[in-house]
């Protein structure tokens, strides 16, 4: 298979996931939990938000290990996704009151998405040479946002007006149709995207040399310090990626109690982010590979410093919606060349590994600390205060960036 063709393939797998990010983290399940099923108590999302993270985050690093000496990226790949396929799905069934239950199966399903990703990523370094990986990433993102665009538009065309009995009942239904997208257009990556060939695999004690392995990798990481421009990324990262992750899962609910949005509205919002972080995700994937993943990293950081300035100080919905526009371009692109830039630092042999520390332990639990602490502070403040106390979390990661030493490499 020619290289653009698996390239698309991969990304098609983020075109996929990304209804399962949009519809049930940021846009609706969220929303309908907070305020419909909880009562209202915002700390109860950040709760469930942070619990999942912290499973995927303890799982993320062995399973990466076992992927890189097993060979089994893709079958590990596919239980993840049917789990959090199955859970969106079953979430339907969540109604007013049931917030044990709700809990239960976000929880698993954002464990099934988030641990998935480990494996996910792990595929890049082997789709494309180095001096393209940040393009490549880029259109992996901008798929995904282009996957969330379409998702939203089928999700507001099936709603109907909020007054209807049977309203509720299509706000459920579009957890299925969440499910459905999701598997459906993770297919082909399963079915057409090989296996990476691994040398002399271990099938026995798999569970056993992982941690085995894992626990090595820390230690290189944090106490030998074999690889420290690794571990100063992952800080930074874990501290940035923290807010940017407690603005997906806070965003329609700030909107909604502090704007008085309605649904219609956040759902047109959330097309809007949608469109412009596909445009960002673009651009900045290009300019990644001319510049390099680090600087534009930077830029996008400074960006959202300005986003959460913008969020503190909004008045009404159309500032809210320019303070989108900016979010929009930086979210996709910080991300992307986040992961570009990992790929950069990850020893060859150690793909699955590495980013299972980079998705894992570090990008999983970087949503720990977020998503509670802002779930406290809208509590106790407000979600204004919550929302520029975001900004220490960027300020702070940008200036650890600077210490990261990328390896040269050609650009274009």
């Amino acid at each position: 298979m020619k290289s653009k063709s698996r390239i698309f393939i991969w990304t098609l797998f983020d075109f996929a996931n990304t209804s399962f990010s949009v519809i049930i983290v940021t846009v609706i399940f969220s929303k309908y939990f907070t305020n419909y099923v909880a009562g209202g108590k915002q700390w109860l999302w950040g709760l469930a938000v942070s619990i999942s993270m912290i499973l995927s985050a303890l799982l993320s690093p062995t399973l990466g290990a076992i992927a890189d000496f097993s060979g089994y990226r893709k079958k590990f790949l596919l239980f993840f996704t049917l789990l959090s396929v199955i859970c969106s799905m079953l979430m339907f069934f969540v109604t007013e009151g049931l917030v044990f239950l709700g809990l239960v199966l976000f929880i698993l399903a954002n464990i099934g998405f988030e641990s998935g990703l480990v494996f996910y990523d792990a595929f890049l370094p082997n789709l494309t040479e180095k001096k393209n990986l940040g393009r490549v990433s880029g259109y992996g993102y901008a798929m995904g946002y282009l996957g969330a665009l379409v998702v939203l538009l089928i999700v507001m065309l099936i709603l109907p007006v909020k007054t209807s009995d049977s309203y509720l009942f299509f706000i459920r239904l579009s957890f299925v149709i969440s499910g459905a997208f999701f598997l459906f257009f993770s297919i082909p990556l399963f079915l057409f995207i090989k296996e990476p060939r691994v040398e002399n695999p271990i099938k026995t004690q798999m569970i056993k040399t992982g941690i085995k392995r894992s626990y090595s990798t820390l230690k290189s990481l944090f106490i030998t310090r074999q690889y420290p421009s690794v571990s100063r990324f992952l800080l930074a990262f874990f501290l940035y990626n923290d807010a940017i992750l407690t603005v997906i899962v806070f965003a329609s609910i700030f909107a909604a109690n502090m704007l008085q949005m309605s649904d219609e509205q956040i759902i047109y919002f959330f097309i809007i982010v949608q469109s412009t972080a596909v445009l960002g995700s673009f651009i900045f994937g290009i300019i990644s590979d001319h510049i390099g993943p680090k600087k534009t990293i930077s830029i996008t950081l400074v960006i959202w410093i300005f986003v959460v300035i913008g969020a503190f100080l909004v008045s009404n919905i159309t500032e809210f919606y320019i303070v989108g526009l900016l979010a929009g371009l930086s979210i996709g692109s910080s991300q992307s060349c986040s992961r570009s830039l990992m790929a950069l630092l990850t020893p060859k042999e150690r793909e699955a590994e590495f980013f299972g520390f980079y998705d894992g332990l570090f990008g999983k639990s970087s949503a720990v600390v977020g998503p509670l602490v802002y779930g406290i502070i809208s509590d106790l403040f407000s979600g204004r205060i919550a929302v520029l106390a975001l900004g220490l979390f960027f300020v702070s990661g940008l200036i650890i960036l600077q210490k990261v030493k990328v390896p040269e490499y050609k650009t274009k």
